[in-house]
């Protein structure tokens, strides 16, 4: 058996910064495209050379989260529209705080606005829920992890937001890590063997198999897996594992899990939560912006 190590140290996430500028950039341009088509039809009514002053509240308190994807749609529309913002991705702002404030063209600003804020109540909205999970869980150890159940394309961004929440990314995609579940185990015949196969073509990165019985975590503890998720194992069941396992590998509960029961999964004792729902029930964060006075 290979040497395990601590729970702080040892598992080698792919935890997700910001994406960079140019990432931002496509991401934003389809976004645009899709709002916008040939033109903006009701701003065309604006005269040409106005300018306005815009407000952006938030409604209710929340982690803020997408500033820079709300910043690229008016760079974007009008790089001459000046946007000072009064918080920054990760902050928790209390209910009707100033999240920015604008200065530009009025067509720009009318066009912008939808594609704008749905970036920032989305993605605040996810990292206000991953805050929700994250504090549930405060003081046990528990790593909460997000999955692979996002928006289609709003991948990379949803998982910035876990972050900014204060949650932790699971693999980003198919790509960078193997995770060997339940119909992979029957394709490839058994938990053993789908094990050993992952081991034998993916020794460069993280693979975790996928465990549905006390059966088949000891197979899987036999196999040398060094990371096991324990799929909708009862509480008893997954203070029962982290009894059998001791240390022996890094150990995820998963399946069902909601914020009423996570603080009683984190205490039995697992290494890590993954949860679904941190981006795939997705409630946006309420914002207003308003055009006032100069």
């Amino acid at each position: 058996m290979r040497p395990w190590c601590s729970r702080s140290s040892c598992w080698r996430s792919a935890e997700l910064s910001l994406p960079s500028a140019q990432a931002i950039q496509a991401q934003v341009s389809l976004a645009l495209a899709e709002d916008l088509g040939t033109g903006d039809r009701t701003a065309a009514l604006i005269p040409a050379d106005a300018r306005s002053r815009v407000r952006v509240v938030c409604r209710e308190a929340a982690v803020v989260c997408g500033v820079a994807w709300f910043a690229e749609v008016f760079r974007q529309l009008d790089p001459g529209i000046v946007i000072d913002w009064h918080c920054q991705d990760g902050e928790m702002i209390a209910a009707d705080r100033l999240v920015c404030e604008l200065n530009g063209n009025t067509r720009a600003l009318l066009s912008g606005e939808r594609t704008a804020l749905n970036y920032l109540q989305t993605l605040s909205g996810t990292a206000t829920l991953a805050k929700r999970y994250a504090d549930t869980v405060a003081g046990t150890g528990v790593r909460i992890l997000d999955t692979r159940k996002t928006v289609p394309g709003l991948r990379l961004q949803q998982k910035y937001a876990v972050t900014c929440g204060g949650c932790h990314n699971h693999r980003i995609g198919l790509f960078d890590a193997v995770l060997i579940k339940e119909n992979h185990i029957k394709a490839a015949g058994s938990v053993t063997e789908a094990v050993k196969a992952a081991q034998a073509l993916a020794a460069d990165i993280e693979i975790e198999v996928e465990v549905e019985s006390l059966a088949e975590l000891e197979e899987a503890l036999a196999a040398d897996a060094r990371r096991i998720l324990l799929d909708n194992f009862p509480v008893e069941q997954l203070r029962q594992a982290v009894k059998r396992v001791a240390g022996r590998a890094r150990l995820e509960a998963s399946g069902g899990v909601n914020l009423e029961s996570i603080r009683e999964i984190a205490e039995t004792g697992v290494d890590d939560i993954s949860v679904g729902a941190l981006t795939k029930d997705v409630r946006a964060v309420d914002l207003s912006m308003r055009f006032f006075d100069p």
